[in-house]
């Protein structure tokens, strides 16, 4: 989600393994070491994408370019397009929970990578559902 081209996705994952090998060190055990993993990805592809868009050249898709039709035959495949653009949509810490709710990490983990408690983390679930189903419908 953080990085739409295919070469920028090979760079994040180098950039994401030399984060975790420097900040190796650093891992006290306080949380599971996915968590640790995932917050160390997260942080990596977060600030990654911020310098993506501060340099437009790189920016090779705009979600005004890609046309989703409203036809009810739509394959399993547009469907997963049509999510992936209103993902698109949602903004930095919106797409960090959707991205780990869909790898069906527990609110626990959500909780202790994103820094905020349970209950916060189902309230804005319940919100970025809503908001994906309005996107989505919209499109």
């Amino acid at each position: 989600m953080y990085c739409p081209v295919n070469d920028d996705c090979d760079d994040l994952y180098q950039d994401i393994v030399a984060q975790l090998w420097k900040a190796w060190s650093g891992f006290r055990g306080d949380a599971k070491i996915s968590t640790w993993i995932y917050r160390i990805a997260l942080n990596t592809a977060i600030s990654g994408f911020r310098k993506q868009k501060r340099n437009p050249l790189n920016n090779s898709l705009d979600t005004n370019d890609i046309n989703i039709s409203q036809d009810d035959g739509r394959t399993k495949k547009e469907d997963l397009e049509m999510l992936h653009m209103a993902i698109g949509m949602l903004s930095d810490v919106e797409k960090a929970m959707i991205m780990l709710y869909l790898e069906d990490v527990s609110y626990e983990e959500i909780s202790s990578i994103m820094g905020i408690t349970q209950n916060n983390v189902r309230v804005k679930m319940l919100r970025i559902r809503e908001k994906l189903k309005n996107i989505m419908t919209k499109t």
